[in-house]
């Protein structure tokens, strides 16, 4: 019988997946963004020494251009796996994938990194539905081959750069009653569009980011201003606590549930390859509810005033006043504090942005 759940991290360790590497008995496809964990290694490469076939893609660089996953790449070679990089015609791939068998499908947030299984929020969606698990192979042997990928108007996952702008637009716009959003980059206008939409039409939108200083310097305008135009509507906007946040979650009106690597940025809808999943079903969704309002009863509201943000950046950015239209000079004297809603009584001016 077909089924889909959830694994959290760092609350279900790293188990699971080695569980599932452990128990496949014939082929194994892995297609990761960063692989470096030592207990997935182990079990990746005991998979092929007891005869299961297994094929790893990894990305062969970050966006700067710096070499990645060597020593995982050097340690699979030497015991005879196939392994190769993800596919040159796509600028970045950033999806996490694995299909067990031909049967299971992992879709994840997370790197296979020790930090991620340990000190990071992050999940995964385990499917063996039929057509999804098609979904995931049919990309990871096209990619493979260095084919193109097209999985068709019907296609049932979100992928990146295919289909995956539309649907998460989509999936906002269906909202009615609440929003919940994890996500490292709030940065992509037509996403933001859709939530201002949202917000002003009633929806209650609750935003995990994390802080600017986490955002390249090029990225700063539209990752601080989108978040602060949503904060000046209504929508909570808060950092978490004890934990890194990677998760790329969206849960609208405490039914329906978007988890992939898609961050919310124009890179990640229009040049990399990304893959999410849309579910509905409800043991998955209960307890994805169960997690948010954990985490945001364990997080505080972002500081996106001009004081906060001045704080938070210059070290770092020192010429971030002029980049943002920040005002540097009355920040510490209460005049134009950018408007917010999350309880900060410095925040109730505005300065327009």
């Amino acid at each position: 019988m077909s089924s889909r759940s959830l694994i959290v991290m760092p609350d279900d360790t790293g188990k699971p997946l080695v569980d599932a590497i452990d128990g496949a008995l014939k082929s194994i496809r892995i297609k990761m963004f960063l692989f470096s964990d030592p207990s997935l290694l182990a079990a990746v490469i005991a998979a092929h020494q007891r005869g299961v076939k297994v094929r790893v893609m990894l990305n062969p660089a970050r966006r700067g251009g710096e070499p990645e996953n060597e020593a995982t790449r050097k340690a699979l070679e030497e015991v005879g796996i196939e392994i190769t990089d993800t596919n040159p015609a796509i600028d970045l791939t950033h999806e996490k994938s694995m299909v067990v068998d031909d049967e299971t499908a992992f879709i994840q947030s997370l790197n296979w990194e020790t930090r991620n299984l340990t000190a990071t929020r992050d999940y995964a969606v385990v499917t063996s539905h039929r057509h999804e698990v098609c979904e995931v192979s049919a990309c990871f042997d096209a990619d493979w081959e260095r084919r193109e990928f097209d999985p068709g108007p019907d296609c049932h996952l979100i992928w990146c750069n295919i289909n995956g702008r539309n649907r998460v637009a989509h999936f906002i716009d269906q909202a009615t009653e609440s929003l919940f959003l994890q996500n490292e980059r709030y940065q992509d206008e037509v996403i933001i569009e859709r939530l201002v939409r949202a917000a002003t039409r009633g929806v209650k939108i609750h935003i995990l980011a994390r802080p600017a200083h986490n955002l390249k310097k090029g990225k700063l305008v539209e990752g601080v201003e989108g978040l602060r135009i949503l904060q000046d509507l209504g929508a909570k906007v808060h950092r978490l606590k004890g934990l890194k946040l990677h998760a790329k979650l969206m849960l609208a009106d405490g039914k329906h549930v978007i988890i992939g690597s898609i961050n919310l940025a124009p890179g990640s809808f229009d040049s990399r390859r990304e893959l999410a999943i849309e579910v509905h079903d409800e043991s998955v969704v209960k307890r994805v509810q169960e997690v948010v309002h954990q985490d945001w009863e364990n997080s505080h509201p972002l500081d996106l005033s001009d004081e906060g943000l001045l704080k938070d950046l210059q070290e770092n950015e020192p010429d971030v006043a002029e980049m943002l239209a920040l005002d540097d000079h009355h920040v510490n004297h209460g005049h134009h504090g950018h408007g917010g809603h999350n309880g900060h009584d410095a925040h109730k001016g505005h300065n327009g942005s």
